[in-house]
């Protein structure tokens, strides 16, 4: 697992940079005033007015020193509240939009879909990383979210082999109308990769931008999953 975030450490390095050049002519400004003050004329010492103003502009640089201080440690805080959030992913099942979905030997494929209305007619197509298709389903479709499993058994009767698959669900209603149906993948996450801008998720052999995420959970291993189409729906 990455830790190291590149556009973090870049804009780190040069917020520092810019405040060391800042001390710089914050230090060079005090001595310059210092000087100036011990070899004034006491005949004609400085005037008041640009004596005041050389003050402000002391001030301004003292203050712009300290706001880039704290820019910087807010900086540093959100980055490592972002990395400590992220892993906090890894263990847990997320759902994100797509259609891909992992078989291996160990777990099935879990899909998350959600149908705008009742399908009566519904079916389920799963293809794999080539485009052939392994698995077809049909069968009624009830309204809403709901969880397809697929064990990896392809409609010829045979074990498919590991790999990344997809599935497509078509439906009509009872009147013929298309229903809409989206789907979503779902799998568990193992590792956090943080070089780049957003931190992508490991899922599978997948990566999975933090952003495309739109459930968590902590994955139920005991629930029994039907893996027909809803009987039920009308």
């Amino acid at each position: 697992m990455a830790v190291d975030g590149v556009s973090g450490s870049s804009s780190t390095s040069q917020m520092a940079s810019s405040r060391s050049t800042i001390a710089d002519n914050f230090d060079t400004f005090l001595n310059i005033l210092t000087t100036q003050l011990k070899n004034q004329n006491p005949l004609d010492p400085l005037d008041t007015n640009q004596f005041t103003a050389q003050l402000v502009q002391f001030t301004g640089v003292e203050q712009q020193l300290k706001t880039n201080d704290f820019l910087e440690t807010l900086m540093l805080s959100s980055q490592n509240t972002a990395k400590s959030d992220a892993v906090s992913y890894i263990g847990k099942e997320v759902t994100s939009s797509g259609r891909t979905g992992e078989l291996t030997k160990a777990n099935a494929v879990f899909w998350a879909y959600s149908a705008a209305a009742n399908a009566a007619n519904a079916t389920v197509t799963i293809k794999d990383a080539t485009g052939q298709t392994v698995y077809t389903e049909t069968g009624p479709l009830s309204a809403g979210p709901g969880t397809f499993r697929w064990d990896g058994m392809g409609s010829d009767g045979n074990l498919k082999p590991n790999g990344v698959y997809t599935i497509d669900i078509q439906g009509t209603d009872a009147n013929g109308q298309i229903v809409r149906i989206s789907t979503a993948s779902i799998g568990v996450v193992t590792a956090v990769d943080f070089t780049g801008d957003v931190p992508l998720l490991t899922v599978g052999s997948r990566r999975v931008a933090i952003t495309d995420v739109t459930d968590v959970r902590i994955p139920d291993v005991t629930a029994p999953v039907d893996p027909e189409l809803d009987e039920e729906a009308t």
